[in-house]
């Protein structure tokens, strides 16, 4: 009988002690591809399709706004900032810009009053709003032309159904009594009126989403204080919401003030142009009276306003990082 040598298991490579020189070149060789090289790759593409979409078209606007003319044929010329001067000292752009602000603040004020009021009922509601909540969306789902149309058609002075039942009710003695949409001094309150009905849904489900992450356990503490009704939304709702309503507050900020197409169906900027905000006069400036250089710089300069006002609601009133 023949014996056998064992046969010897094959030897595998073993792996490098922590801490050694090899391991420490493969971890930077790892890093540089996860963290560096294979982010930048991954975003590359969406940054070049960003650059292309946004940036390209925001530098032809500056470059617009430096020049006088269609563009078309020979009519186009240099006039360097001349398009800018005119735009901070035409009258009528400076009113333009007063009656956008004051439109805005009606807006996103009114929305954000009656947002907070429905996002808390919701919340104290609970599991019983659903339906409710699902109702209270629809307005999200209309474009806002048909919501001009439908404002336009509630209000129009003496055949509007607003008036009609208002006179039926006993507030009015007759349907043209007051005129919504005609008098220079109650314009800008009516057709800010559609654009809140539109988006008082958005306002309420973005706090109704902040409502929702704050821990039950605060208020519970908060109650074992003393704390009960107006003391409990000053205390602890409104400084916990804080972030939420900053978001809320210029996303809606931006937005209002760029409403065009609700104000545009409804009086077309008029009577007298009450109700013309900077859209519509940028709007007029460039088709009506065919004044490309000068919508450009009003344009340019309205971009530039919206940048700050957005960073200082970010600054004022998100403070990010100043919790911690």
């Amino acid at each position: 009988m023949t014996r056998t040598a064992p046969v010897a298991p094959p030897r595998t490579p073993s792996a490098p002690a922590p801490g050694t020189a090899a391991v420490r070149r493969r971890s930077r060789a790892r890093g540089r591809l996860s963290d560096a090289g294979y982010a930048t790759l991954l975003a590359a593409p969406a940054a070049v399709v960003l650059l292309a979409l946004v940036g390209w078209p925001l530098v032809k606007l500056v470059v617009d706004s430096l020049y006088t003319g269609s563009g078309l044929g020979d009519g186009r010329s240099f006039a360097g900032l001349d398009n800018y001067l005119t735009a901070l000292t035409d009258p009528g752009i400076r009113a333009a810009a007063g009656r956008t602000l004051a439109y805005t603040v009606i807006v996103v004020t009114a929305e954000l009053v009656l947002g907070l009021a429905v996002a808390l009922l919701f919340h104290r509601l609970g599991p019983k709003a659903r339906i409710l909540q699902t109702l209270f969306l629809y307005p999200l789902m209309i474009a806002p032309v048909v919501a001009g149309l439908l404002w336009r058609f509630l209000m129009i002075d003496n055949v509007g159904i607003v008036n009609e039942l208002l006179t039926r009710v006993g507030l009015l003695d007759n349907p043209g009594d007051v005129s919504w949409l005609s008098d220079p001094d109650l314009v800008l309150f009516s057709v800010a009126l559609p654009d809140i009905w539109l988006t008082t849904s958005f306002m309420t489900l973005v706090l109704y989403a902040g409502l929702q992450a704050i821990p039950p356990d605060l208020y519970e503490a908060a109650r074992l204080d003393g704390a009960r009704g107006l003391r409990l939304l000053v205390s602890v709702t409104l400084p916990l919401l804080r972030p939420v309503i900053a978001v809320a507050l210029i996303i809606r900020g931006v937005d209002a003030a760029r409403a065009f197409d609700v104000i545009l169906i409804q009086t077309d900027g008029g009577p007298q142009s009450a109700s013309e905000t900077l859209s519509l006069t940028i709007y007029k400036t460039m088709v009506s009276y065919n004044d490309p250089g000068t919508a450009a710089a009003t344009s340019t300069l309205f971009m530039i306003v919206m940048m700050l006002v957005a960073m200082v609601a970010v600054l004022t009133i998100w403070r990010p990082g100043k919790e911690s």
